[in-house]
């Protein structure tokens, strides 16, 4: 038989279309991605959002506004306090309420709490997106202690709805402050071996390292925030840029990498898990005894104005603007919500990538779907 000898230049490829999700497991939810493939390469990328929109922000001009921070726990729900810190602090403002100073020490340890645990998570839905399943089982181990101690507190331990206009619900658990204390010592003795299980995994490096590259020009002309930015040297944490609560009170870094890969996103939030447990270090032996509610009306009705209120979520920045005309309903919220904004940076990058190398710069990207499509 004759041997059939081709040449590169008579092989040809095709363009083709892929779905990835809106099920996908490395979707992260009900996320669609159209994808243009040549082969194993992304040549485009393009969302397809809906899935699970609920209307939240429409919702919001139909009820009171202390009704509307419970809204907000749907919307990043590993951010579910820190998104509900946004919506007290903005009516606060508005209304002109000084809250006591127990009450911006109990959301200032409360959120860096959820940051961590919010990390946690991601780290370990990380290891799966590319093939580590064992750091699901750690994370979750440890992510445990902090629901824990959130459900004693707050009743729930994934939607919060903890903050209230002038304060929170509940006072803290008697057990709150041991259990905290407990918590420090152990997470930091278990992060060494999260690097040593998964950081230094040479497989793991090699699908991390100069792959899905965001320059700092670009991570701020697309909106980028959060580690994402961070992750290519933009200072952007509003957590230093404008302090509440009690943040002005403590000491901490701003983890800036200027690398911009996966693997610098990466870094930045198994470093700020470091910060967030030196934050509740410097509040928990010195929270203040001076009630848990400011004085406020059953009813709330926002003067007249406009009102914008931002924080710093585990996935970035979270802004809530208020337009009221004096009812006691809004007459618009918008929500700026973090994964919105980082969704851009993956059209981006994502192009001319293998597939598999999207996957797992989506993962670094860290995104909760419903703060997306709200």
């Amino acid at each position: 038989m004759e041997q059939v000898i081709y040449n590169s230049a008579d092989l040809k490829s095709q363009e083709y279309f892929i779905n990835m999700g809106p099920q996908h497991p490395a979707a992260h939810g009900v996320l669609r991605l159209i994808l243009t493939m040549d082969g194993e390469m992304v040549k485009n990328i393009e969302p397809d959002l809906g899935y699970i929109h609920r209307s939240i922000e429409k919702q919001c001009e139909h009820e009171g506004y202390k009704q509307i921070i419970h809204l907000t726990d749907r919307l990043d729900y590993l951010s579910s306090h820190m998104n509900n810190e946004a919506v007290a602090l903005a009516i606060e403002q508005a209304m002109q309420i000084e809250v006591p100073e127990r009450v911006k020490v109990i959301r200032t340890i409360m959120g860096e709490l959820t940051r961590i645990a919010s990390h946690l998570l991601w780290w370990g839905v990380m290891g799966m997106d590319v093939g580590a399943l064992t750091t699901f089982m750690y994370a979750f181990r440890d992510r445990e202690m902090i629901n824990d101690i959130m459900e004693e507190t707050c009743g729930a331990r994934l939607t919060m709805s903890y903050s209230t206009p002038g304060g929170v619900m509940f006072d803290l658990h008697p057990n709150f402050v041991n259990r905290v204390k407990e918590f420090i010592p152990h997470l930091r003795s278990v992060i060494p071996k999260y690097d040593e299980l998964l950081t230094g995994n040479i497989i793991f490096q090699k699908r991390m390292k100069n792959v899905g590259f965001l320059s700092a020009q670009d991570a701020i002309s697309l909106g980028a925030s959060g580690p994402v930015a961070r992750g290519s040297g933009v200072s952007c944490d509003r957590r230093i840029i404008e302090p509440y609560s009690a943040l002005s009170k403590v000491d901490f870094k701003e983890i800036l990498y200027q690398e911009g890969d996966n693997l610098a996103r990466y870094n930045v939030r198994m470093k700020e898990m470091y910060e967030s447990l030196h934050i509740i270090e410097q509040l928990i032996d010195n929270i203040p005894d001076d009630g848990i509610q400011a004085k406020t009306k059953a009813l709330i009705k926002l003067p007249k104005g406009e009102f914008l209120q931002r924080v710093e979520t585990a996935r970035g920045d979270f802004g809530v603007y208020i337009v009221s005309d004096g009812k006691k309903n809004p007459y618009r919220v918008k929500f700026r919500s973090p994964g919105f904004s980082n969704l851009n940076t993956l059209m981006e990058i994502g192009k001319n990538q293998l597939l598999g190398d999207l996957i797992a710069i989506s993962a670094t990207m860290d995104f909760v779907i419903p703060d997306i499509d709200r």
